[in-house]
């Protein structure tokens, strides 16, 4: 997964936004082993590699991210990967703090 975390009211980049993520292992279990912290460079971008996440009970396969950074609101979110597609671009836009 790899994206621009950008800001919603003119879409600049946002660098150093923390991007905390976290899925079901391949055998369907969540644990600290599937669970990381990025932070986006100084272009707002992030990579971030793992496993395909697996099946969460009846629940097809996503992952969990919580996104922060100074002067914005929390962005807390889920992104369903396609089955059969290894990567995806995921960017994400955060509305600044009133």
């Amino acid at each position: 997964m790899m994206g621009q975390v950008k800001s919603a009211s003119d879409c600049v980049p946002i660098s150093g936004a923390r991007i905390e993520v976290w899925m079901a292992g391949p055998d369907g279990v969540y644990g600290d082993d599937w669970r990381a912290t990025v932070v986006a460079n100084q272009d707002g971008r992030y990579h971030f590699s793992s496993h395909f996440p697996g099946n969460y009970g009846s629940r097809p396969p996503h992952i969990h991210l919580i996104v922060n950074a100074s002067g914005f609101r929390e962005l807390i979110t889920q992104h369903y990967m396609v089955p059969g597609h290894g990567e995806a671009i995921v960017d994400l836009v955060l509305i600044p703090a009133q």
